[in-house]
C-alpha cells in the first residue's frame, strides 16, 4: 500500500529535490523552467472529552510536509511532483505518506479545439456543493486526515481533455484502486471496531488492479454551469464485513456504475447548486444490493462589501437526501446544512467559516468552525473546531465518535 513505509520512499525524492533545486522559479539555459515550493505545517489537536475506547489519547501533535516540484519544457510538456508525509504522535496509522501528484502534462491544438493529456498520479475534483461532494468519485478519500473527507489520495490515471466552444470533454483510464485510510486502535474519530485495512477484499478478481473508466462533459450556458459524468469500476466507498481477525471489520470494495450531475446557476449575488447521482451495484447497511439515487441541493447568497468595507459575508443552505434512508452507508441520508463565511479580504487573507449539520432522522447535530489568517509572507495559521453537539445512539454513523469533538491549531510555513 502506498501510504506505508513512506520514509524510505520519500527520503530519496527529498534528497534529489534538494540537490536539484536551491531556489524557486529558475529557467535553465535549455529553456527548461523549474520551480520548487511547498508547505510545512505543525499541528496540535486537543480532544476535550475523555476517550470512549481504550488506548486513545486526548491530545495529538505532529507535522506535515508537502513539497511541490514543477518542470516545464519548451516543447509543450511539464511535470509536477507533490509528495506528502504526515507524522502523528497518537495514531501510528495517521503517520503516513502519499504521492499526491506525479504526472506529465502534454498539450496542443486539434483544429480549432485544444487537447491536454495527463499521465501519472493526480487529484481530480468534481462538484459544486459545500457539505457533501456527492459526484466526486475519481480519487479515494484520505479519511485519517480529516473527518470532513475533503482530503484525497493521489490516483494513478491517464486523463485526456478535449475543449472548445462546444464545451469540455474528459476521459479517464484508472488502472489501480486506492484503499481508503482508517484510524488505528489508538486513533480518535474511529468506529468501535477497528478496520483491518491490511486485508481488504474485492468483488473483482483483479482486486486493486481492476481498470476503471470515467468520462465527464461540462459546459456553461449563460448563468448555468453543468457537468454530466459517468464512472464504471471499483467503488471508492467500501462495505464493511465482520472480520475473522481481532481487527473486527474488513473493507470490501464492490463494482459499481455511477451517473452524476452537477449544476450551478449564478444570478448576481445568488448561487443555486445541485449534485445528484444514480448508483448501481453497491450494497446498503442491510447487506442487500440496492440501486439508489441521492442528491444535494442548496443556495448561497453573498453580501459584498458589507458596511462599506472590503469584507464579504456569505450564507449557505443545503439539503442532503439519500433514498436508502436509514440503510444508507453514509451520514448524509436526510440532513440539513447551514453555513456562514466571512472573508475580510484584508492584507492577511483573514476569513471565518462556521457550519452546522442537522440530521432530520436523528437528533445528531455537528458544528464546525474554521479560522484562517496569514501572519507574514511565509507564515499562516489555521484554527479548526469540530463538535458533536448532540449524538443519537440510534445513529450508527455518528454515535461511535460522540466523544471525539476536537480543537486544532495549525501553523504553516510556505516556501
Amino acid at each position: 500500500m502506498l501510504h506505508r513505509n513512506v520514509l524510505s520512499r520519500i527520503a530519496p525524492v527529498a534528497v534529489l529535490i534538494s540537490g536539484i533545486v536551491l531556489s524557486s522559479g529558475v529557467r535553465a539555459e535549455s529553456d527548461t523552467y523549474f520551480d520548487f515550493s511547498g508547505k510545512i505545517s505543525i499541528e496540535n489537536r486537543w480532544f476535550p472529552q475523555t476517550n470512549l475506547y481504550p488506548h486513545q489519547s486526548r491530545h495529538s501533535s505532529g507535522f506535515v510536509l508537502e513539497p511541490e516540484l514543477y518542470f516545464e519544457g519548451a516543447e509543450g510538456w511539464s511535470f509536477t511532483l507533490v509528495p506528502f508525509f504526515r507524522y502523528d504522535s497518537a495514531d501510528s496509522r495517521r503517520t503516513h505518506g502519499d504521492l499526491r501528484e506525479a504526472y506529465f502534462l502534454l498539450y496542443g491544438e486539434l483544429g480549432e479545439d485544444e487537447w491536454e493529456l495527463r499521465v501519472g498520479v493526480d487529484r481530480i475534483f468534481w462538484g459544486v456543493i459545500e457539505s457533501n461532494h456527492l459526484v466526486d468519485i475519481i480519487n479515494q478519500v484520505d479519511v485519517i486526515e480529516h473527518p470532513d473527507q475533503e482530503v484525497e489520495l493521489g490516483q494513478l490515471m491517464a486523463h485526456l481533455t478535449l475543449s472548445g466552444e462546444w464545451g469540455i470533454a474528459e476521459f479517464f483510464v484508472l488502472p489501480h484502486h486506492r484503499e481508503r485510510t482508517f484510524p488505528g486502535r489508538d486513533g480518535r474519530l474511529r468506529s468501535g471496531l477497528i478496520v483491518d485495512e491490511d486485508h481488504p477484499t474485492y468483488e473483482s478478481s483483479a482486486e486493486q488492479w481492476h481498470t476503471d473508466f470515467a468520462l465527464r462533459y461540462s459546459h456553461n450556458f449563460g448563468p448555468f454551469d453543468i457537468g454530466i459524468s459517468v464512472f464504471d469500476g471499483t467503488s471508492r466507498e467500501p462495505r464493511f464485513d465482520p472480520g475473522g481477525t481481532i481487527e473486527g471489520l474488513v473493507p470490501h470494495y464492490e463494482q459499481i456504475r455511477q451517473f452524476g450531475l452537477d449544476a450551478q446557476m449564478t444570478l448576481e449575488d445568488w448561487i443555486w447548486k445541485l449534485e445528484a447521482i444514480r448508483r448501481s451495484g453497491a450494497q446498503n447497511l442491510s447487506y442487500e444490493e440496492d440501486d439508489y439515487a441521492a442528491l444535494v441541493m442548496g443556495v448561497e447568497y453573498t453580501f459584498y462589501s458589507i458596511f462599506d468595507s472590503p469584507a464579504d459575508f456569505s450564507v449557505v443552505w443545503e439539503w442532503n437526501y439519500d433514498e436508502r434512508g436509514e440503510d444508507a452507508t453514509t451520514i448524509f441520508d436526510d440532513d440539513l446544512f447551514f453555513a456562514i463565511r466571512y472573508a475580510l479580504n484584508d492584507l492577511h487573507d483573514t476569513d471565518f467559516f462556521f457550519s452546522m449539520m442537522q440530521d432530520r432522522e436523528h437528533s445528531t447535530n455537528v458544528l464546525f468552525l474554521e479560522f484562517n489568517r496569514r501572519l507574514t509572507d511565509q507564515w499562516s495559521m489555521n484554527i479548526e473546531g469540530f463538535h458533536l453537539l448532540n449524538s443519537d445512539e440510534k445513529d450508527v454513523q455518528a454515535d461511535p465518535i460522540r466523544r471525539d469533538s476536537f480543537l486544532e491549531l495549525r501553523l504553516n510555513y510556505n516556501f
